[in-house]
């Protein structure tokens, strides 16, 4: 069999042709390719700028709510402002209106002032007249007591009666049956009723009379006699305090004191156990005394006691004093006991109180 002669020209053509295509091809698709990664590359940045917007347009929606907020609560406060101002205005008009009224009044008011200026004038002999008169009727009206004496009594002793707690020591010994010791002796043996209007007691009596009917009305006070021991002239109010203004109360124990008879000796410290035994404690003391004591707390067992020893009784009464309270003595005369003055004197300025022995005619 004859074979076919081998053709060069057409099988290199074909090789160039399929060579050429698949060159063709491979640069499409490298194109190709090169060209969606750009794309994507693209649409990242793109989406990444979109992401951004957004959270921009976010921001800006919360701002604009809250300028929109603002502007309402600025538009509210507008309303209440022109409200006020609007308010104002009126009562400034008002104001004017009312300055404008007054001004008119002016005139008459001036000459109704110079009028009452004129009755003032008139007026002031009569109101100076008066006023001496007042102050008397307001110092009786603050007395918690009535006391009626021989004339004026009010002597200045620089006693002060005052103090939200008074208590009034009254010695009711038999030495404030008289002044001299003879007498003291006589009356002694004598009736009851006879003691009780010895002038001596019958003073310290007034006296005590008087320092009661200065109480201020708020106040509180008790009255104890003491002798060898002490006791309330109303034993049922022992350790307590009574109101000043009862009067009712404060009647019965002057009359109690009334009925007292002086006797038995003389025991201050006792007295002043009763300062330690109330409370509260007092804030000012009254002492009507005679003299220096003639026992302590106990009956001595001599029947005589020496000046020195009733110094020494009195000290040792005093050393159980509570400090801070004023102790106001008021010293009758007694024969014989010449260092009493001095003592309750010098008791008197250690404990800022006063000390007084008062004439025949006091109070």
């Amino acid at each position: 069999m004859k074979r076919r002669p081998l053709n060069i020209i057409g099988l290199s053509f074909l090789d160039v042709m399929f060579c050429g295509f698949g060159s063709v091809i491979l640069l499409v698709m490298l194109v190709n390719a090169d060209t969606i990664t750009r794309r994507n590359e693209v649409h990242d940045d793109r989406r990444g700028e979109v992401v951004r917007l957004e959270r921009q347009v976010l921001e800006g929606e919360r701002y604009l709510v809250e300028l929109k907020n603002a502007l309402q609560q600025s538009k509210e406060e507008q309303r209440v402002t022109r409200g006020l101002s609007e308010r104002v205005l009126a009562l400034i008009q008002q104001s004017k209106e009312e300055l404008a009224d007054l001004d008119k009044d002016t005139l008459a008011k001036i000459a109704h002032i110079n009028a009452l200026k004129a009755d003032l004038k008139s007026l002031d002999k009569e109101s100076k007249r008066l006023s001496a008169e007042s102050q008397r009727q307001q110092d009786q009206g603050r007395r918690v007591r009535r006391f009626l004496g021989d004339g004026d009594r009010q002597y200045l002793t620089g006693l002060k009666v005052g103090g939200s707690r008074i208590l009034f020591l009254v010695d009711a010994s038999a030495s404030m049956l008289d002044e001299t010791v003879v007498n003291v002796i006589r009356r002694r043996n004598m009736a009851d009723a006879e003691k009780r209007r010895s002038a001596k007691w019958r003073r310290a009596i007034a006296t005590v009379e008087w320092l009661v009917s200065q109480l201020p009305t708020a106040s509180s006070y008790q009255i104890y006699a003491f002798n060898t021991k002490a006791q309330p002239m109303l034993p049922a109010t022992a350790g307590r305090w009574l109101a000043a203004n009862d009067a009712d109360t404060l009647d019965q124990a002057i009359a109690a004191l009334r009925q007292l008879i002086p006797e038995g000796g003389t025991s201050l410290r006792n007295a002043l156990a009763v300062v330690n035994a109330m409370t509260p404690r007092p804030d000012n003391i009254m002492l009507l005394t005679d003299g220096l004591p003639t026992q302590g707390r106990s009956r001595p067992a001599s029947s005589k006691v020496s000046g020195r020893q009733r110094l020494q009784l009195f000290q040792d009464a005093i050393a159980t004093l509570p400090s801070g309270i004023p102790v106001n003595t008021i010293l009758y005369p007694m024969e014989g006991d010449p260092m009493a003055a001095s003592a309750f004197w010098k008791l008197a300025a250690t404990t800022q109180g006063s000390f007084i022995s008062p004439s025949k005619d006091w109070p």
